[in-house]
């Protein structure tokens, strides 16, 4: 189904089930069950869990990661419930559908940085997006934009010709956030954003996720360990278990209200965390 131009919300998922289809001799496997989240446009969401809760799973719904190429791991497939992502309905969604709202989503899956294109330069990759909407867009405007997304994440211009095997993994990291967000998308799906990052770079990733918002018609879903991130970018937080969501609130209420044992493991664990660094 096609949405209004202005949708209600920038997601909704209803009732949520998800599942991977069967592989000899694995059976179909559930990973979200149930799952109900609402992200209002302009809205930035958190989502925390351990490993194997479903997270990436519903990043990959929700950035419209349904199809799968030949040879690689299969798609998530909507068993049950609706994911609406800017107003588009996604289960049993046609192809042409799925790319019309692709178009203005932007997924920076968990493992962003080691699939950066070898053999093509940091400025090459970074531009991939623009070129592949439009071959022939101008190249001192392309060269332009990526230096500007260059400066957001905080890498010189001398990185432009280098190749990812040049760079360390965080830089890596920050070439494939530039990469996800040089068309300047009105959903952005970013799966451990500041994995690899040092923590004396990271506040340049919190600031343009804030810039961006602040700059209008742009929401996001933000799958993170990192809670001070996820204090500074995000209105509210959905805790999740076994492909359920057991909390959401802001993040600081969730912990403090150790509602599940996650969340109390992982507010004693932040506790240990600060009186060991005082």
């Amino acid at each position: 189904m096609t949405a209004s131009a202005t949708p209600e919300a920038a997601v909704l998922a209803d009732d949520l089930a998800v599942e991977y289809p069967a592989r000899r001799p694995s059976a179909p496997h559930r990973a979200l069950d149930g799952v109900s989240l609402r992200v209002g446009v302009d809205e930035i969401i958190g989502i925390i869990g351990e490993t194997g809760a479903g997270k990436s799973t519903l990043a990959r719904v929700l950035a419209g990661d349904l199809v799968t190429p030949k040879g690689t791991d299969p798609a998530p497939v909507i068993v049950g419930g609706e994911a609406t992502v800017l107003g588009s309905r996604l289960r049993g969604i046609r192809r042409r559908e799925l790319d019309r709202v692709t178009f203005k989503v932007a997924h920076l899956p968990q493992d962003a940085a080691s699939r950066l294109t070898p053999e093509r330069t940091v400025s090459e990759i970074i531009a991939e997006p623009i070129l592949q909407r439009d071959r022939h867009y101008n190249r001192k405007a392309i060269g332009l934009r990526v230096a500007t997304m260059l400066d957001a994440v905080q890498l010189p211009l001398a990185v432009l010709d280098k190749f990812p095997f040049e760079l360390s993994s965080g830089q890596r990291q920050r070439v494939a956030i530039a990469k996800s967000l040089v068309l300047g998308p009105e959903l952005w799906i970013a799966d451990e954003p500041t994995a690899g990052i040092d923590v004396t770079v990271r506040g340049a990733i919190n600031d343009l996720i804030g810039r961006l918002r602040e700059e209008g018609s742009f929401s996001a879903v933000l799958v993170s360990h990192d809670l001070s991130l996820l204090r500074r970018t995000t209105c509210r937080v959905a805790a999740l278990e076994s492909g359920r969501v057991v909390g959401l609130g802001p993040i600081d209420e969730l912990l403090a209200g150790g509602q599940h044992p996650f969340l109390s493991g992982l507010a004693d664990a932040e506790n240990r965390v600060t009186a060991d660094g005082g």
